[in-house]
């Protein structure tokens, strides 16, 4: 009997290049169609599959325990703090991810939502009958006389540094895990955590979420932003405190903030008085997607995973 293949979290339009790889190479494709949140019927679905393929379903000691013929995961995606490592890898089950698909959609995405929170798109449409010529504010700068800060410098943080060289007065970042040959590639300057915080106009979050990173930007972060910057965070939800964030806006400490991670995937469960804050910019954590994007990572998981399966180490794999 062929070995099972199953997808646990779905949301994408087709799944054929999946269907394709894994149905040729003698496997069985499945995908449940149940709930998000049934965790019992996604263990029941997937308990004799070798593979499997997700994206927000939480993968823990119990989880695996219900799982004996299980030989590899892949994350879509590039986040991966909804799986445990350590359990993985103390079940023999190898773990990937799946990196750098998205480089220029989350820059772009960034990017746009610093555009709209700058130049006060949301509020000059409110007021377009009532000022009509009136700009939203007095105090509205040119972006050549501003400093970007980029919080984590790899793929993406690399990338939006190369994209906007030319658009800011400089570009500053912080990230303690690359080397300082990096931040040359990247054309941005390297800085202290304290000196980005301080300098920056605008801030834009791209680094993992880690024990490290987790509320990187707090209370104290946020007192020490002279600048009243925008922040951007297309990063992960976590990074940022929630609560000293509706804080900072509430205080004048920050200008502005665009948003698109929260600390929950649930619709039910978003932050509402975030999301509805009037010097919020909000999305649905799509800044990720493009055409291309999408495509390159449903290739790349499945790539990932038949590798894993055959023995092979792909170079996304977590913990090999």
């Amino acid at each position: 009997m062929p070995e099972k293949i199953a997808v646990l979290d779905t949301g994408y339009k087709s799944f054929q290049y999946e269907q394709e790889l894994f149905t040729s190479n003698g496997f069985n494709f499945e995908i449940f169609e149940g709930e998000k949140g049934d965790v019992e019927g996604k263990m029941r679905f997937a308990c004799d599959a070798v593979g499997l393929m997700i994206r927000w379903t939480e993968v823990n000691e119990k989880f695996l325990s219900r799982m004996p013929n299980l030989k590899a995961i892949v994350r879509y995606g590039v986040g991966y703090e909804n799986v445990d490592l350590k359990a993985c890898t103390n079940a023999n089950v190898h773990v990937s991810n799946v990196q750098g698909y998205c480089n220029h959609a989350v820059s772009d995405h960034a990017l746009a939502l610093m555009f709209a929170l700058h130049r006060m798109l949301s509020t000059g449409k409110r007021i377009i009958i009532d000022q009509f010529g009136a700009p939203p504010s007095g105090d509205i700068k040119e972006l050549h006389e501003m400093i970007l800060g980029i919080v984590g410098l790899g793929r993406i943080g690399s990338t939006m540094s190369k994209k906007v060289k030319n658009l800011f007065k400089s570009v500053v970042a912080y990230d303690p895990y690359i080397a300082d040959e990096q931040f040359e590639k990247a054309e941005a300057e390297k800085v202290e955590f304290n000196t980005l915080l301080s300098s920056s106009d605008i801030i834009s979050l791209h680094c993992n979420l880690t024990e490290t990173s987790e509320r990187l930007i707090d209370r104290n972060a946020f007192i020490q932003m002279a600048k009243h910057p925008i922040l951007i965070n297309t990063a992960r939800g976590p990074v940022v405190d929630q609560h000293a964030m509706i804080a900072a806006l509430d205080e004048g400490w920050i200008t502005a903030a665009g948003i698109d991670v929260f600390n929950t995937e649930l619709a039910a469960q978003l932050p509402l008085d975030i999301i509805n804050h009037p010097k919020v910019m909000a999305t649905g954590h799509y800044a990720w997607y493009s055409e291309r994007s999408q495509k390159e990572l449903q290739k790349r998981a499945a790539d990932n995973l038949l590798s894993m399966l055959n023995g092979n180490q792909p170079d996304d794999c977590l913990n090999p």
